[in-house]
């Protein structure tokens, strides 16, 4: 048992009077001083698991996480509940992050979310030193591994972090990582001994289905028709996001569309459109869901595969997490997998084309040879495809493995704050008349709040000065564009975009070197993952949440009994102990050799389909042989022999 006041902060905060799953085993792991991994499915409560035990003792939670999002919903949150939290991202002008920062120096504040970029800035690591941490949490922490689905660079910095907080404890969370990844965690995190706790990643009231149709729109149209309550639809392209959400609005179902490319205030719209029941559906890339609580979802739909089972997974799961039954579809066509094998030389491309690709950046920014290192530049992915005539998929690959190969760093679109520059002298703006009030007073908070600007561009925050002014956001926008057309500003708005951050001076092509681990180990275990989410699809042997259990290492002993592959299985006449003996003995007598997928079973032995689905269930059910990334293998003290009951 934990003591006392951990249920009492449980309590006062969260209204719970106990604990669930492994919560409470983390939560005093991590009190303890022990580095902890918890491996958590989505909605399986990680957030109580680093916020209970930081306010159970003195100092400041660090959170690393990469989702702004999450970060302002779980700060918002927190401060409801009296709570001081606090959150750094890109996008925050200079003084705002080192106010911050100020803050939780001698604010008493309890929580300081931030993202992986901005580890490793000089102004962090000077504050930093000065803060009383009492724990690190690191959310997605599966984004530290290279061998994960996600691998982010930025991540890294995190073990650079705790050496500058010796003794401070981590705990590290993910509800996505096969054992490979949750031991490379532990180790790039430089866990003092490995200590994993683990959740089981079974959703017994969602019910995996797989719809194989040519035509996809029909088929997510009668499924939405015959099923009701809210829907998450997942597309691979923003274009698609909105000609999908169009199809459905036309057809009388309500829809926005949502992806990275949207502006703030347009992804805060729809999402909360969505999240009230206005909007039913919300057709989205994989932008969407991270950090989205709304646990009535009753139906995700997939009408492109994802590139892997544990993407899958995280975006699946995002139905039913109130406990009520849900359902995960994929709508799978033949085109489907040379699309999905497609994507391994889009995210590979040939090492000459990644060469090339450098050495055409140095083109584009006339950067001398030797010169470059410490340089940070925006970069326009279209304006530069355009100019050297490349397609924009492979060059984002390419990009991605130099800063790998730690030749750059090439950021994801970042939010870069609005900028802001008076071009008339100070003498001549307070000569200025027939603003309006509003603009007047605008331009008096401004002054107040910003130095420089007639200088220099300064960074400046829309809602801050709403905030202060007690306008819109709108009408600050609306007031800031109205000053710029009578050229008594030049405001630049907030917009997204990636940077360019030279790491190294600039090399000549013939010395740039991509090691093995950088491209061909992480190229085949992309391969390996696309292949078994295709054999997760075509599967129509083994019950789905069993591929997707074995797959994350939990070896689960039933069949979920409410996937397409168990129903269909159900329904089949004849009984799975009707499958003869020889056959049994014969699959047997095959996986002693060596594992197989269930599709080489049934070629091997030239037996039909039905009869290698009935063989394989009844040796599944008798615990003979089990599935692991989707081959067949035997338990092990199994031979290849029948025992032939009388």
């Amino acid at each position: 048992m934990l003591a006392p006041v951990y249920y009492q902060i449980l309590k006062q905060y969260w209204g719970y009077d106990s604990f669930r799953g492994i919560q409470e085993d983390i939560i005093r792991s991590i009190s303890e001083g022990n580095d902890t991994l918890g491996l958590m499915p989505t909605g399986g409560g990680k957030s109580i698991t680093f916020q209970v035990p930081a306010l159970a003792q003195e100092g400041l939670c660090l959170v690393v996480t990469p989702l702004i999002a999450l970060m302002k919903d779980q700060v918002q949150n927190l401060r409801k509940r009296g709570i001081k939290a606090l959150a750094i991202y890109s996008g925050m002008d200079r003084q705002a992050i080192v106010t911050a920062l100020e803050n939780c120096i001698f604010g008493n504040y309890k929580f300081l979310y931030i993202s992986p970029e901005r580890l490793g800035t000089d102004i962090f690591r000077t504050k930093l030193r000065k803060m009383h941490i009492s724990m690190i949490t690191v959310d997605e922490s599966h984004c530290i591994s290279q061998w994960g689905y996600d691998f982010r660079p930025a991540y890294l910095k995190i073990a650079e972090v705790r050496d500058l907080l010796p003794g401070v404890p981590v705990l590290a969370l993910t509800a996505t990582a096969t054992p490979e990844v949750v031991k490379d965690i532990q180790a790039r995190l430089h866990f003092r001994r490995e200590n994993v706790f683990r959740m089981s990643f079974e959703r017994e009231n969602l019910a995996y289905i797989v719809r194989h149709t040519e035509n996809k729109t029909a088929e997510l149209l009668h499924i939405l028709r015959r099923m009701e309550g809210s829907a998450i639809v997942y597309v691979r392209n923003r274009r698609r996001t909105r000609e999908t959400a169009e199809l459905l609005n036309n057809e009388h179902i309500t829809a926005d569309f949502y992806h990275a490319g949207l502006d703030d205030a347009a992804k805060d719209i729809r999402q909360h459109r969505w999240q009230t029941g206005e909007s039913r559906v919300m057709v989205a890339t994989n932008a969407f869901g991270m950090g989205i609580d709304k646990p009535d979802v009753r139906l995700v739909i997939h009408l492109d595969l994802p590139d892997s089972v544990e993407a899958y997974f995280q975006e699946a799961g995002r139905a039913g997490r109130d406990g009520q039954k849900a359902y995960a579809v994929i709508l799978y066509a033949r085109s489907d997998k040379a699309a999905l094998r497609k994507r391994v030389p889009d995210t590979f491309p040939e090492k000459d084309y990644i060469k090339d690709v450098y050495e055409h950046l140095q083109y584009y920014y006339q950067m001398a040879m030797g010169d470059g290192q410490d340089c940070v530049r925006e970069f326009d992915i279209e304006d530069f495809c355009r100019k050297f005539k490349y397609f924009p998929v492979p060059v984002d690959s390419a990009l991605k493995i130099l800063t790998q190969a730690g030749y750059l760093e090439y950021t994801d679109e970042q939010d870069n704050a609005s900028r802001l520059l008076f071009t008339v002298r100070r003498d001549e703006l307070y000569k200025l008349r027939g603003l309006g009030d509003e603009t007047d007073r605008l331009i008096q908070i401004i002054l107040r709040s910003y130095t420089g600007l007639f200088t220099d561009y300064a960074f400046i925050s829309e809602d801050s000065l709403a905030t202060r002014t007690g306008l819109t956001r709108r009408q600050v926008y609306e007031a800031l564009i109205r000053l710029a057309q009578l050229h008594i500003v030049s405001y630049i708005p907030q917009k997204k975009i990636p940077y360019i951050i030279y790491t190294r001076e600039r090399m000549d092509i013939s010395q740039i070197h991509i090691p093995p681990y950088v491209y061909e180990e992480r190229k085949r275990r992309y391969e390996d993952r696309i292949e078994y989410m295709l054999e997760y699809v075509e599967n129509d042997l083994i019950c789905r949440s069993r591929m997707l259990l074995y797959y994350f290492g939990e070896k689960n002993e039933h069949n979920c009994g409410q996937c397409d592959t168990c129903i269909r299985l159900r329904h089949k006449k004849g009984s799975f102990d009707d499958a003869p003996d020889q056959l049994r003995q014969s699959i047997l007598q095959l996986l002693a050799e060596g594992p197989l997928p269930p599709s080489a079973i049934t070629e091997r032995l030239n037996i039909s389909r039905e009869d290698a689905t009935e063989a394989l269930q009844q040796l599944l059910d008798e615990q003979r042989i089990f599935a692991v990334n989707g081959m067949l293998q035997l338990q092990p003290g199994t031979t290849g022999k029948v025992t032939i009951c009388q």
